[in-house]
């Protein structure tokens, strides 16, 4: 089974006597109940709630990694450096390159995704290169299971976590108290007011392109973010979709009608017209 080398994924490290309690009191995972064998998504958000900065993070030793996108890198490092005032922890940047994901028979002894355990998958990441097998191969298998990836399925600072799942994925915690952005977050969930959310898009043929609109009687509906042949993601207003599909109203991706569906694991539905009366 695969072994996949993602190129580019960088580190942080962050150590010190206050290193759990400075994290944790800052982004959006709680760390308090993270396992030593586990990896979780997370977030660095804005004041208004949205995604300024994501990653997965775990612990390393009496520390913790951050595992992000090499472009995110500097700037997540500044910005938790901003945050840190006299605070007695101190980062380093990890010059290992790249993340190795692991599924099936391969999977290391390492780090699980919290995210793919979740859809019932032993998903480990490793820092550096420990297989060569194709990224098309985890690509495949991040969009059957609708795991969304900042840069080819949102923008930073125009998602917020709940468009992604991070409210069922591990990535939010709603019982560790206040962080950055937490009170627009709690709104949300407590007021179960998420209407964005990542579908898993089909087609009969080839989805057009990153970026393309998907539209029900003319309306936008969300877009189209990662794509592998006739499978794809896509951030979508569900209850705009959820009225067209009721109504037999064709989804377009540009001119190709296409089918969506909530991913399995999350337990989410298309709401339907009497579920917005009676909400």
């Amino acid at each position: 089974m695969p072994a996949v080398f993602l190129r580019d994924r960088s580190f942080l490290r962050v150590t010190g006597a206050e290193a759990e309690a400075f994290l944790h009191n800052l982004i959006t995972t709680d760390l308090a109940s993270l396992g030593a064998d586990e990896a979780r998504p997370g977030a660095l958000l804005t004041p208004q709630g949205k995604i300024l900065f994501d990653f997965m993070i775990w612990r390393d030793g009496p520390g913790f990694l951050l595992e992000t996108d090499a472009a995110q890198r500097e700037g997540l490092l500044k910005r938790l450096t901003m945050y840190r005032l006299r605070a007695p922890v101190d980062f380093a940047v990890i010059e290992t390159e790249g993340v190795t994901v692991a599924w099936g028979e391969n999977a290391a002894e390492s780090r699980k995704d919290s995210r793919f355990a979740n859809a019932g998958i032993t998903l480990t990441r490793t820092p550096g290169q420990h297989g060569d097998d194709a990224e098309a191969l985890y690509q495949t298998l991040r969009i059957a299971n609708g795991i969304a990836l900042s840069g080819q399925d949102f923008a930073l600072q125009d998602a917020f976590p709940h468009d992604v799942l991070m409210d069922l994925n591990g990535g939010l915690g709603f019982r560790k108290g206040c962080y950055v952005g937490q009170e627009v977050v709690s709104r949300m969930q407590h007021r179960g007011t998420a209407r964005r959310r990542v579908v898993i898009v089909s087609g009969s043929a080839d989805l057009p392109a990153t970026g393309t609109e998907l539209t029900a009687d003319g309306k936008p509906i969300g877009t189209l973010g990662s794509i592998e042949g006739a499978k794809g993601l896509a951030i979508v207003r569900i209850d705009r979709a959820g009225e067209a599909i009721a109504a037999g109203t064709p989804i377009l991706a540009a001119d190709r009608e296409v089918s969506l569906a909530l991913p399995a694991w999350s337990g989410l539905s298309f709401p339907t017209q009497s579920d917005e009366a009676s909400a």
